[in-house]
């Protein structure tokens, strides 16, 4: 590979972003059923600089996850439920990245928003010993407009090692009402920090990124309720074909660190965790003088312990002004 690569900007630190749209008052952990940070939102060339100057970063989300639980009382009381959040989101990153070194390296600040669409829907089925079955279902729905995230980075670039350190947060600007299911804010402040690795072989077209990172929650005010710290790690792998297309796998793995706090919870171990595996396709493309990307992954969720769990995948447009 004789071109070099520009990388699109992966500030989808939204992460958080859809945390907020798959809000459920069911889920067994993390107020909602899900973290601030979006698993899988960061990935290939994540560590990679870009060129200065302006950026902008449009993803498509679509997410199908559910859960069922089952519970008997010592008297042979069975109750099943069922819960349903599929999800349909877009996220806007405007980048700015600047030319003038900081620390030996590239610094960026970006701003993402998000508008979309949050389902929720909730079967539960209870059964006496008797076999007297009582069920009852609920179903929300909601479009509306989600938290916003800023971020700042910085880059490091030693051959084909490149290095990150990022800080984001969510700010509790999107529509959030606690007496309905379906929210697209969490309503509550988050802080994110990590760091991240890129290997980038320009010669061999291969590719890997690994981003880890924490996240501190505040207590969400209208129900009292506090989302435990958890950490995440996003993985990219990828070889390139050609001096423009590459394909690889994607993964991440999302893991609570302690348990949810609210008036009258106690202290039951509830803590959420899921990992997620599946492919990715990218291309490079010329729009006039300048190199856009595109890029599709999905990921296959498992190993889900208290929330809800199936299947998403993004579609991102890296666009340099």
């Amino acid at each position: 590979m004789n071109q070099k690569i520009s990388s699109p900007n992966t500030l989808l630190a939204l992460a958080c972003l859809a945390a907020g749209a798959l809000l459920s008052a069911q889920a067994q952990a993390d107020e909602g059923g899900v973290s601030f940070w979006l698993p899988g939102q960061m990935g290939t060339f994540a560590a990679v600089p870009n060129d200065p100057g302006w950026s902008w970063t449009f993803s498509g989300y679509h997410a199908s996850a559910d859960s069922a639980t089952r519970n008997q009382n010592k008297r042979g009381r069975v109750t099943n439920t069922q819960l349903s959040t599929p999800s349909d989101l877009l996220f806007v990153s405007p980048t700015y990245t600047f030319e003038t070194p900081l620390a030996g390296a590239q610094a960026a600040v970006s701003l993402t928003g998000l508008y979309g669409r949050a389902e929720v829907y909730d079967n539960a089925a209870t059964t006496s010993p008797k076999g007297k079955t009582r069920s009852a279902s609920s179903d929300d729905t909601r479009n509306d407009f989600g938290d916003l995230y800023p971020m700042a980075t910085l880059k490091w670039k030693q051959g084909n090692h490149n290095y990150l350190a990022y800080a984001t947060l969510g700010m509790p600007t999107g529509a959030y009402d606690p007496n309905r299911a379906a929210n697209m804010g969490t309503n509550h402040w988050s802080y994110d920090a990590g760091g991240g690795y890129t290997y980038l072989n320009e010669s061999s077209g291969t590719e890997f990124s690994a981003v880890l990172g924490l996240t501190l929650n505040q207590k969400n005010p209208d129900t009292d309720y506090k989302n435990g710290n958890d950490a995440h790690l996003d993985l990219s792998l990828s070889q390139f074909l050609n001096e423009n297309f590459h394909i690889g796998l994607v993964g991440y793995a999302y893991h609570q660190l302690e348990n949810d706090s609210a008036p009258g919870m106690g202290k039951k171990n509830q803590k959420s965790q899921v990992v997620g595996l599946g492919p990715q396709v990218g291309y490079f493309f010329s729009v006039g003088k300048k190199k856009w990307y595109v890029n599709l992954k999905a990921y296959d969720e498992f190993d889900a312990k208290n929330r809800t769990a199936g299947w998403n995948s993004w579609l991102s447009l890296f666009v340099p002004i």
